[in-house]
């Protein structure tokens, strides 16, 4: 089965490395793509505020 998981963060570093964790219970082979956005908003204060989202498009093998 086909399965997507998104990871989004204001902290690029920490959207990172959550998606390695997550990477990393997971064999080479089931990692179809792995996308990356990152945007630039203005809060409520007007300040810039960076914006990060990693989408990992991955396969998950039946369990049992």
């Amino acid at each position: 089965m086909i399965r997507v998981r998104e990871f989004l963060d204001t902290d690029s570093s920490l959207a990172e490395k959550r998606v390695n964790e997550f990477l990393a219970e997971l064999e080479d082979e089931q990692v179809i793509n792995i996308c990356y956005s990152s945007i630039s908003k203005a809060n409520l204060n007007n300040v810039s505020e960076q914006r990060s989202a990693i989408l990992v498009v991955y396969k998950e093998y039946p369990k049992g």
